[in-house]
């Protein structure tokens, strides 16, 4: 997940991993699927923000350790979600890549503090939109990543709340395109949380693939039915082996590789 201007990179970058790590076999079932399959990073939440406090709120450091243990066996890029201004240094001496979340997007503390951090290195920069943030909030947010003299950010499209209840969000597709317009920041885009459910995600992610996407986030596990988190919007490895087989199809049909 480098910097490449959208126009010049003929691939899409898959992000697909557990919506929560949750112990080590869960993480070596996912990564050696992910390896199998030819790609190249494993996402996953060590330090989750939940909506109520009574949730499962992740394993921390020690989620962060299975992260990087399984990144190591499998040659696999890591990314993970960073939360607060106290964390950036731990989670960014396990993983290869930071993630800030739709609920950080306006913390600008942690937007300078992460800026800042991977000024040097230049390490990767995912940068989801907020849930009820315009595309003009979020490209300004950006800069304060950017000013820290780290380019290396993409943008993430996750879906917006809506009135919509028929999924958990409503997925902003159109966001990809104009992202094209005006930004040279690349764009992925989440599938999983605009759908909430997993018979979904297959059509979701076919129209960010035909859309123009760079990249996209698809939320896996080995067992969704026993997941902490967000159970009934993750694949399980086989439906997700299956769709990437649909996936690469569509996307040679744009001139594209998923990698």
């Amino acid at each position: 997940m480098s910097y490449v201007p959208y126009h010049q990179s003929g691939t899409i970058t898959m992000l697909a991993g557990p919506c929560s790590i949750e112990d080590a076999e869960q993480m070596e079932l996912v990564g050696a699927a992910l390896a199998d399959l030819g790609l190249h990073w494993i996402r996953g939440g060590a330090f989750k923000p939940r909506t109520s406090p009574y949730s499962f709120q992740g394993l921390g450091e020690e989620g962060l350790k299975l992260m990087a243990d399984t990144g190591k066996k499998h040659g696999l890029g890591t990314l993970t979600e960073v939360m607060d201004t106290a964390h950036v240094d731990l989670v960014m001496s396990y993983v290869d890549a930071l993630q800030i979340g739709t609920r950080n997007m306006a913390n600008f503390d942690l937007l300078k503090r992460v800026g800042s951090a991977t000024a040097e290195n230049h390490a990767p920069v995912l940068f989801k939109r907020g849930m009820a943030a315009t595309i003009d909030e979020w490209l300004s947010a950006a800069e304060y990543l950017t000013q820290g003299g780290n380019p290396n950010i993409m943008l993430c499209e996750r879906g917006l709340r809506t009135f919509e209840t028929a999924t958990r969000f409503t997925l902003d597709i159109s966001a990809v395109p104009v992202i094209h317009k005006r930004s040279l920041l690349p764009i992925c885009v989440d599938v999983s949380h605009p759908a909430g459910q997993a018979d979904l995600i297959p059509s979701l992610a076919k129209a960010a693939i035909a859309a123009g996407c760079d990249s996209l986030m698809i939320e896996v596990h080995p067992n969704p039915q026993q997941a902490k988190s967000d159970g009934p919007q993750q694949l399980t490895l086989a439906a997700f082996a299956s769709l990437m087989d649909e996936l690469r199809v569509i996307a040679a049909a744009v001139g594209k590789t998923i990698v």
